[in-house]
């Protein structure tokens, strides 16, 4: 049999490529595949019935229905994994198109050594694409850094990149993130303060402070007596407590939660059924503190 050529598309609704075939008729799996890569099979729509059929397959050979593969055009079969696969790119490409378009923000700097100038800030994240600005939190009665900084690119895929590893600027690790949205001007010092669920007796007051300052200006540190395995500590600016929120961090080799410090004094009954003299006396203790209880307690 002379060799002929077969219609092959990757859809039915495009443009068809021709496929040469054998000397017998045949058409041989690796052909398909060396145009249309990861292509298991061909199927074709039967003008009868008009459903699709499948061509048989025989040791990669592929074989013309009623040995005559006439002008039909005939689609390639995909195993299903390599569909999804497929499809899963296409996913992740799309989300990167739109991620493309999207607008960078400003990220928060945090366990900047004191000496780090926001010439020393640009100069190291230039090297991950172009800054659009960088600023160093200061006192302003002093001058002296507080410990963390802010820093904006022109990519948003910069951002990304940024926030997925941690930084070593100037000898010490830093953090590199999303700043939590913060509270209503009516609640200033809630957003200053973090809850540090999971503690162990061990830990004192002055370990804790020296722990956090790594992230900015600690004002104060609270632990209640009698021990609850939790404690408070509060930070000069809003934006460095917000910015742990929601984070594991390990404290002398105990792994401590991180969260909101909110007043929640009708739920504390929940979270300690059996506190010494009932949620009232533990509400008492909160109040006589001026701490506020965390929304969820871990």
């Amino acid at each position: 049999m002379s060799e002929l050529y077969i219609r092959v598309a990757e859809d039915e609704n495009e443009e068809p490529m021709e496929i040469p075939s054998e000397d017998d008729g045949t058409i041989l799996l690796s052909s398909v595949a060396a145009q249309f890569p990861g292509a298991c099979g061909l199927r074709y729509r039967n003008p009868e019935s008009q459903c699709m059929r499948g061509v048989r397959l025989v040791e990669g050979v592929l074989h013309a229905p009623e040995n005559d593969w006439g002008n039909l055009v005939y689609v390639v079969n995909y195993p299903k994994d390599n569909k999804r696969k497929m499809d899963e790119i296409d996913a992740a490409s799309a989300v990167k198109v739109k991620r493309g378009f999207q607008k960078t923000s400003d990220l928060i700097v945090l366990g900047l050594p004191w000496k780090t100038s926001e010439q020393d800030l640009k100069d190291y994240f230039t090297t991950f694409g172009e800054v659009i600005m960088v600023q160093v939190k200061r006192d302003l009665k002093t001058g002296n850094s507080k410990g963390f900084g802010f820093v904006r690119f022109t990519e948003y895929e910069t951002q990304t990149k940024v926030i997925a590893q941690r930084h070593m600027i100037d000898g010490r690790w830093c953090d590199c993130k999303l700043p939590n949205s913060k509270a209503g001007p009516d609640e200033p010092m809630r957003s200053r303060k973090i809850f540090v669920g999971r503690c162990t007796e061990d830990m004192t007051t002055d370990e804790l402070r020296q722990y956090f300052m790594q992230y900015g200006e600690v004002t104060d540190v609270f632990i209640p007596k009698p021990f609850r395995a939790f404690a408070f500590v509060t930070f000069a600016d809003d934006q460095v407590a917000q910015a742990l929120c929601g984070e594991d961090l390990i404290i002398k080799g105990i792994s401590v939660h991180i969260s909101n410090a909110e007043p929640k004094h009708n739920n504390i009954h929940q979270l300690f059924p059996n506190f010494p003299g009932g949620s009232a006396s533990l509400a008492a203790m909160f109040d006589r503190s001026q701490y506020q209880f965390p929304s969820s307690h871990v």
